[in-house]
This record gives C-alpha cells, sequence and structure tokens, in this order.
C-alpha cells in the first residue's frame, strides 16, 4: 500500500520517465542553462528569492555585463524567440528580508520592464507568511523542484571549499558554503508542476493561463543521467487558510506517515528543526528497540540573526528531546563544516526513508512550513530493487559529500560497522561532521523555545504565542494517543 494519499499526504500523482537529483547549485544551475536553452513554449518559474544579477558559471568578475547573468540570459531568450513565454512569479517578501537581499527581487522589476519577461511580486500570503516554493518549469515537460532559488549567494559545489573565488558575488564580497538538492523530472509530474504554477499566477494576476501547446522536444539536459526510471511522482503542499476554508497541510501529514512507516533508517537533511510534531514522531520511534537510527544534518548557524534567535535556539530544545529519548544509541544530529572549520550552511530539504522513500522540496522541519508558508515537495517511493540501490547510493553519496568521501567509502563504511550512524562515525575522523549542542544560554533563549517565537503552525496562532503553545501541546499528545491506540489495536 503506497503511502502517497492524494488528498491526505499529497495534492496528486504523477508519472515522470525520468527522474534526476541535482546535488548543490552549480549542478541546478548548470542542467537549469541547458533547459532554458532548449525551451521552446514556455519558462515558468517560482521563487521565494530572485536576483538578476545571478551568474549561472561564476568565475570571477568579468564587470557589470556578465553574459551568464541570469537576468540577461532570459532577456537574450525572449529577444530571440517571441513566442516563448516568460513568467516569474517572486514573493513579496517583507522590508526586512528584502533589505538583506539588497532590495532584491523588488529592483528586479526594472530589469524587465517594456520587455516580454513577465515579471511579478506575488502578496498573496497572511501577514507574516512567506511565499516559499521554488519551482522551474520548462514547456511542461521538464521541472526542477527542491530548496534552492536563483540568487546570487546560492552557487556552490559539492566540494564546499574553504576558499572559492567563484562564490564571489555582484559587491566583490564572498558568500558562505552553501548545500543544496534539487529534484529534477519530466513527463506527467511536470504538467503537474505547470499546473501548479498556473494557479499560483491566476491568484494573484487575476488570469487564466492555458498550459502551452506542445511543441515537442526534450528540454531534460543533456548531461544529466537519470537516477530512476517510469517513476510515480508525489507533489505535496503546504497552504496556510486564507482566502480558502482550510489550510492544506499535505507535507505535514506526509512527514509524520514517513516517520510512522521507517523501518532501518531516517536521514534528513533540512536547514530548520524546531517542529515539537516531528520531534515526538521522531523519538516515539528511537524509544522502539527495534526502531530506525535517525541522521539529521542541519545548519550549524541560520544566515540571518532573526532564524538565529529563533529557528537556532528552539532546535536545542527539539535536539534535547531526541537525546533523551534515545536510550539504544540511534540518534545522531550533525553541523557540516569544511575543512577549514567554516560552517557550511544546510539549506536543502531532503528526507531518505529507508532505501524506499525520497522527498525534496521546499519546506523546513518547522511550524510554519507546515502550515503559515506556501511550501511544495516531490517524492518518489520505490518498489524495485534497481531503483533502491539508486536511493540507498544517492543518500551514501550526500552523506559521503560532507565527509569529503565517495558514497562508496560510505557503501563500504555500513556494511564493515552494521549502521549509517556506526559508518558515520568511523569516516569521520577530520571531524567535518560535528556534533550539534543543544545548550541554550539565557531565560530570554528559554522562552524562545517554549513558545516558538518566530514560528507559527497557521494564521490562528501567528500573533498568539500561548494558542502556539497551547496548540503544539495538544497535537503532540493527541499524536501519542493515538500511537499508543494503534499499538494496542496490533
Amino acid at each position: 500500500m503506497t503511502i502517497f494519499n492524494p488528498g491526505e499526504t499529497c495534492w496528486r500523482t504523477a508519472g515522470a520517465d525520468r527522474v534526476a537529483f541535482l546535488i548543490d547549485t552549480e549542478a541546478y544551475f548548470t542542467a537549469a542553462f541547458e533547459a532554458m536553452q532548449k525551451a521552446r513554449r514556455s519558462i515558468l518559474l517560482l521563487g521565494w528569492g530572485f536576483d538578476p544579477r545571478t551568474r549561472l558559471f561564476p568565475d570571477g568578475y568579468d564587470g557589470p555585463n556578465d553574459p551568464d547573468e541570469v537576468g540577461r540570459i532570459l532577456l537574450r531568450l525572449s529577444e530571440q524567440r517571441p513566442d516563448l513565454d516568460i513568467r516569474l512569479l517572486i514573493w513579496k517578501s517583507a522590508l526586512p528580508v528584502s533589505a538583506s537581499q539588497q532590495f532584491f527581487p523588488h529592483k528586479a522589476r526594472k530589469w524587465f520592464e517594456g520587455t516580454r519577461v513577465k515579471f511579478r511580486l506575488d502578496d498573496q500570503v497572511p501577514f507574516g507568511a512567506c511565499h516559499h516554493q521554488k519551482l522551474l518549469v520548462i514547456d511542461d515537460r521538464l521541472a526542477f523542484c527542491g530548496g534552492g532559488d536563483i540568487s546570487i549567494d546560492r552557487w556552490d559545489t559539492p566540494g564546499h571549499l574553504e576558499d572559492d573565488p567563484r562564490r564571489i558575488m555582484p559587491d566583490q564580497d564572498y558568500h558562505a558554503p552553501r548545500h543544496e538538492v534539487m529534484m529534477m523530472v519530466d513527463g506527467e509530474a511536470a504538467r503537474a508542476l505547470g499546473d501548479h504554477f498556473r494557479e499560483r499566477w491566476r491568484r494573484m494576476e487575476k488570469e487564466e493561463m492555458a498550459p502551452p501547446p506542445d511543441a515537442g522536444g526534450d528540454p531534460w539536459p543533456d548531461h544529466v543521467p537519470p537516477h530512476l526510471f517510469h517513476a510515480q511522482v508525489a507533489i505535496a503542499r503546504t497552504e496556510p487558510a486564507w482566502k480558502q476554508p482550510r489550510t492544506v497541510a499535505e507535507i505535514k501529514a506526509l512527514t509524520l506517515a514517513c516517520i510512522a512507516e521507517a523501518k532501518d533508517v531516517i536521514y534528513l537533511e533540512n536547514q530548520y528543526f524546531t517542529s515539537p510534531l516531528v520531534t515526538e514522531a521522531l523519538a516515539e520511534r528511537l524509544a522502539e528497540p527495534d526502531g530506525p537510527e535517525v541522521i539529521l544534518i542541519t545548519t550549524g548557524k541560520a544566515p540571518s540573526w532573526f532564524d538565529q534567535l529563533t529557528m537556532d535556539r528552539t532546535r536545542g530544545a527539539m535536539i534535547w528531546r531526541l537525546r533523551a529519548a534515545d536510550i539504544f544509541g540511534r540518534f545522531r544530529a550533525f553541523l557540516p563544516k569544511t575543512s577549514g572549520g567554516t560552517n557550511i550552511i544546510v539549506h536543502s530539504k531532503v528526507s531518505i526513508f529507508d532505501d524506499r522513500i525520497v522527498r525534496v522540496g521546499s519546506a523546513n522541519l518547522n511550524n510554519r512550513s507546515f502550515g503559515f508558508d506556501t511550501e511544495i515537495e516531490l517524492g518518489v517511493e520505490c518498489d524495485d530493487e534497481t531503483a533502491r540501490l539508486n536511493i540507498e547510493a544517492l543518500r551514501d553519496r550526500l552523506v559521503g559529500h560532507f565527509l569529503a568521501v565517495t558514497g562508496d567509502a560510505v557503501r563500504k563504511a555500513r556494511a564493515d560497522h552494521g549502521s549509517l550512524g556506526a559508518a558515520i562515525d568511523a569516516l569521520n575522523r577530520s571531524g567535518r561532521l560535528e556534533p550539534v549542542d543543544p545548550s541554550r544560554r539565557s531565560a530570554l533563549e528559554e522562552l524562545i523555545a517554549a513558545y516558538h517565537a518566530g514560528d507559527p503552525t497557521d494564521v490562528s496562532d501567528s500573533w498568539r504565542l500561548g494558542r502556539r503553545r497551547e496548540r503544539l501541546f495538544r497535537e503532540a499528545r493527541e499524536m501519542a494517543e493515538r500511537r499508543l491506540r494503534s499499538r494496542g489495536q496490533g
């Protein structure tokens, strides 16, 4: 029985002839560039942020008119192909967020004024929420989905070098190393994601968009080998109950269902980890004598001061809870470092359950990603042995690249030591993966963690900390009671 149930744990499922996983933004930008060059009918982009100055192939600074800036690439394509429909729908970010981005994407509108490129800022979310979905669809034939925005501080390679001159920004400063993962699909899955873009556009512009007429061709990048073939792809969303009767919480439901179903390994990469519901679900599994091991890789320090104050501090309480529940020694939480000890920003949102389910999207493991912001993710459930081996290899490669070893080295260490956690312990001789320190240092931090400041569960408690705390306790208790009842019935 599949874990992907439309209307409950996902929006819909659709077939993809090919699925690929792009590790780090160099891979994403290169694949996106090639796909855009092949576009015949449409290029549709959803984003939390967007900066037209983003260089897709950074190799230093060549002046203000670098030809690989994404804004110039899109303008050039629109001039060369008048029939190509190029639309960008980007979150109209709040002033503090916009200021941290040099007031992009607001300034991006000037790039496209008077051109065929349709650029819009989307404010159709409740106050304090954001559009966090990241999606690129080409001709309704190919789509990218994950955690990556096209912005000036995102490019990096799997090497995550201590110093990399290619991580240069327009102001000649260098941004921190950053880890990202995107998932690429074709076929019906890509068409479904095109439908999602068109619905977002309709809500914002009050304009109906028809799917693009089929023009043939194959925008799949020639250099990217598929990792899975003939897969059913689930699309899951979060949408707040704002101008609609109820919250769409498919990602939340899917996350809890996947945790409950895991047998051997739960592998999580995520920027934020502050959800009490996820924490309690994992704690229950860790308390089982034969439950799965849980590996969490997250960011050492959030990029913004606000998230450092809220998300980083609350994460400590979640880690303490899981360590207390880990009576069998199956939980590990790490912060990745470069060879020189610099924090790597983990911006990916990846979850892999055993060798069976892989999910990649935009949602963090926090309250707001489950009910307050908009989110979207893709998931695949693998049934045949070849597909499962490929998911296992993906997980080994992800772990290995943090440790500066190959995926094959991780696979061998798993075989030698009996588990993924033990393999990491054996391979982590240089300390590239540092255990999370969950300690808090002040009464203010205790208060922030207790009330989940800055992390609403939905519109109803966005400005009501007491209601939020009460709701989180109630939901955690109800989940525990359901779990106890199911055990009794079993």
